[in-house]
């Protein structure tokens, strides 16, 4: 093989592999900026940006009265409590997962184009729940509000368990 041969194979593998490179960070960000249906749901004007903190980190961010940071981390900390004080199984991974999917971590989250939304009962906040559904799995100990972040998580793991066996083996709207 020639010098000019080697450089010009060299060359093509270049460009290929920044073209290769170049054509795959579009489809992550593709992907990324892709939102899904529960993303897409829409939501209250006035709803809050909730900011995910990394565990134990409550910098910059106020505290509930029981100690636990306002916030996602502190919601789910909250609730993984309630829910060990009741026997409700699940896992922190599994309420984050299955609350990433559902509303993107917005408490005020609100699906106004399901099946649920035509009939006149949206599911709604962190684990996109409908009322009846909340009225019956409600957790005593946590607000009687749909869109209250504890209480929404708790009573939606409280019927993933009766219905799943754990929040933990939900990986789809449930």
């Amino acid at each position: 093989m020639t010098t000019q041969t080697r450089t010009g194979r060299i060359a093509r593998i270049r460009t290929l592999t920044v073209t290769a490179l170049a054509t795959t960070g579009a489809a992550a960000a593709a992907l990324t900026l892709t939102s899904t249906s529960a993303q897409a749901a829409e939501t209250k004007q006035t709803a809050p940006v909730v900011r995910t903190a990394p565990a134990g980190d409550t910098q910059g961010t106020q505290q509930t009265g029981k100690g636990y940071a306002n916030n996602l981390d502190g919601w789910i900390k909250q609730s993984l409590a309630i829910m060990k004080a009741k026997g409700i199984p699940g896992t922190y991974e599994g309420l984050h997962r299955n609350i990433m999917r559902e509303s993107g971590g917005n408490p005020n989250a609100q699906n106004g184009w399901d099946i649920n939304a035509q009939k006149g009962t949206p599911s709604k906040g962190l684990l996109q729940v409908i009322q009846p559904t909340f009225n019956a799995y409600h957790v005593n100990g946590t607000a009687h509000d749909l869109t209250d972040p504890v209480a929404n998580i708790t009573a939606a793991a409280n019927y993933a368990a009766d219905r799943y066996g754990s929040i933990d083996n939900v990986n789809s709207a449930y």
